[in-house]
């Protein structure tokens, strides 16, 4: 049951744009426009308030996602894992790949 909880913490403090455990973040989270820490964000992701590539794409997120994890010797089974999650995230909830085609 601690598994389970400790597993839900870090699921509820991730980087609701790339899917980082905020506590891996050096800064602690990025930052919002009155200077304040974001708790949703880190800080490779959002500073002062903004996405620090507001136009990049899902697709573009997931690949980044996986060459990270590539580059860290993570299996490719973790690497798949993270990749297919980002969908999932506050950032990307709601994309127009994530939204079901009319007449499907």
């Amino acid at each position: 049951m601690k598994k389970i909880i400790r597993q839900l913490r870090l699921e509820a403090h991730r980087c609701q744009s790339c899917g980082m455990p905020l506590q891996f973040d050096p800064q602690g989270g990025g930052s919002e426009a009155d200077g304040a820490t974001s708790t949703r964000y880190c800080s490779y992701c959002y500073a002062h308030g903004q996405f620090r590539e507001p136009d990049l794409t899902l697709e573009a997120m997931q690949q980044r996602v996986r060459q990270l994890m590539r580059d860290r010797h993570a299996p490719w089974y973790v690497r798949a894992y993270m990749a297919h999650r980002i969908p999932t995230l506050a950032r990307w909830r709601g994309c127009a790949r994530n939204k079901p085609q009319p007449g499907n």
